[in-house]
């Protein structure tokens, strides 16, 4: 490790830019996008904040500590999907569910009555076909000015990357599974 001597002088300029919503993407196969995204959503909560939180890959009657945390405190999140592809026993069916969930999410951006909404693991229903990448962008194109969205998942299109304002790449190093250590209970889920 080599040692660093603390800044003394602020090192950027205050953005004198205009405040409004921004498209805020975690990606990549490190662990945390959607816990960062957990995160945001209760910073702004605790602002006082509307949020809301699709998830599209969870099962609606899910139970993961967030789900827990987030009922006690009034921090609405949606389960909209069926569980990851391969538990799945109809992939047609798990496809409507993620463009039922889609519209509904869609609804929620679009009515600006949001601060942040977050559609965490989106990418998955994007890159296996299930929902159209142009809709989504128009989508986030069309919200209103104060409507903050934040995607996760791995592999987000580039075209998304490209509109979003903050852009967070999650890299792997090393995670506990490749040691054969399994998900445990208030890490993982």
């Amino acid at each position: 490790m080599q040692i660093e001597t603390p800044p003394t002088e602020k090192r950027y300029e205050k953005p004198e830019g205009e405040r409004r919503g921004l498209v805020i993407v975690n990606t990549g196969d490190g662990k945390g996008k959607s816990t960062a995204a957990f995160g945001l959503a209760l910073r702004a909560h605790g602002r006082g904040k509307a949020v809301k939180v699709f998830q599209f890959m969870k099962v609606p009657s899910a139970r993961f500590g967030e789900h827990r945390m987030f009922e006690q405190i009034g921090l609405p999140i949606e389960g909209l999907g069926d569980g990851f592809s391969w538990k799945s026993k109809d992939l047609e069916h798990s496809a409507q569910l993620a463009r039922d969930g889609w519209q509904k999410a869609r609804a929620d951006i679009l009515s600006g009555e949001r601060f942040l909404v977050v559609l965490d693991e989106i990418t998955y229903p994007l890159i296996y076909g299930w929902l159209p990448l142009q809709e989504v962008l128009d989508t986030l194109a069309a919200r209103p000015k104060e409507v903050h969205v934040c995607l996760t998942g791995r592999r987000c299109p580039e075209e998304i990357i490209a509109i979003a304002d903050t852009v967070t790449e999650m890299k792997l190093v090393k995670h506990a599974f490749q040691a054969g250590i399994p998900a445990q209970r208030g890490i993982e889920d």
